[in-house]
């Protein structure tokens, strides 16, 4: 397929600036695969599509603030670090802007307390980074570094926690899962005592989120590796449901791309940890997930090809379309649509 097959128009004033307040005020748009219905609802409302016996599956995935400005040293120009991955106590993976003037062996200070020297240019052009501090490195970074926010968002975020899930635990994320920014404390409340199980999974958010798909042949992306990790209760729990006959339901398409790239060939989840640089896309025989919800992507877009492998390329064409003309707001801060 190539990657052309996968646009659609879309005005820029679609584009959400701002996280919705509350969270659950944002639209949801209800996606019937079977019945080949869509259904205009708000958020708040995903309760009623929820049953007793239903795994929820949530990334627990924190964002950190990732994006630093600085200089070189003895320079005054504004350079950018997007930080990635975390190698060990001092190195990074990291995005790099502008990357003509990053090349190895540049010196970059970004306050009294933090510098860094590029060590190594990888083969996709990001950069090994080693760092200079004095004290805790995340505190530092909490004082020193900012939201990673798309670019798309041109407003500033001035509460970085709207840019978090209420469940967010585990720091290492360069974006949020941000299927999961539309859940509250009360609506998880709500669809808990519905008798629906919440579990946690993790998969770090990294550079294939910022990366577009430059190649015609989509078969030809390749995509990043990103850090996931699976406890063995949530394992147990999820495979029960499987087994049982009950719905997997994914939050967010970090949550696919975890659980399908921990199912063996017969299906069953294994526990454990590892990278995975899994590309879903049509056709796909889905092992794990049965219903999802997540935003709107970007078109061409990696996540947009994952939407399309679940429920069929064309259908999910125009259900964008039909997004499109009723104004819902798109992408990082947009609403969301619920695929069942």
């Amino acid at each position: 397929m190539k990657t052309s097959d996968f646009y659609y128009d879309l005005p820029e004033e679609l584009i959400a600036q701002h996280p919705a307040d509350p969270r659950d005020s944002s639209r949801l748009l209800v996606i019937d695969r079977k019945e080949k219905t869509l259904s205009d609802r708000h958020f708040r409302d995903v309760a009623e599509y929820l049953q007793d016996g239903d795994v929820l599956v949530v990334n627990n995935t924190k964002v950190i603030p990732a994006r630093l400005l600085g200089h070189r040293e003895g320079h005054t120009g504004e350079v950018e670090f997007l930080l990635l991955k975390r190698l060990d106590y001092t190195h990074w993976k990291c995005l790099v802007r502008p990357g003509k003037k990053l090349q190895v062996g540049a010196a970059v200070v970004f306050s009294k307390e933090l510098s860094a020297r590029v060590i190594e240019k990888c083969e996709e052009g990001e950069r090994i980074v080693e760092f200079d501090f004095d004290g805790v490195f995340e505190d530092i970074l909490a004082r020193v570094g900012a939201m990673p926010l798309p670019p798309y968002i041109k407003e500033k975020l001035e509460d970085g926690s709207k840019y978090q899930t209420v469940y967010s635990k585990i720091d290492g994320s360069a974006a949020a899962p941000t299927a999961g920014l539309h859940f509250t404390d009360e609506l998880l409340a709500k669809i808990r005592a519905k008798g629906v199980k919440i579990v946690e999974v993790l998969l770090h958010v990294g550079l294939s989120t910022f990366r577009p798909v430059k190649a015609e042949n989509i078969e030809e992306h390749k995509m990043h590796e990103e850090y996931y990790e699976i406890s063995p209760e949530a394992a147990k729990e999820i495979n029960a449901a499987k087994e049982e006959g009950r719905r997997v339901i994914c939050v967010g398409t970090t949550s696919v791309r975890t659980l399908e790239s921990a199912a063996d060939r017969k299906g069953h989840l294994v526990a454990g940890s590892g990278n995975t640089h899994i590309f879903i896309y049509p056709p796909y025989d889905f092992k794990m997930v049965d219903a999802l919800i997540t935003n709107f992507h970007l078109p061409e877009s990696t996540l947009l090809m994952l939407v399309s492998a679940f429920m069929g390329r064309e259908e999910a064409l125009c259900a964008y379309k039909h997004a499109v003309e009723e104004k819902y707001r798109f992408f990082s801060f947009g609403d969301a649509c619920l695929i069942l």
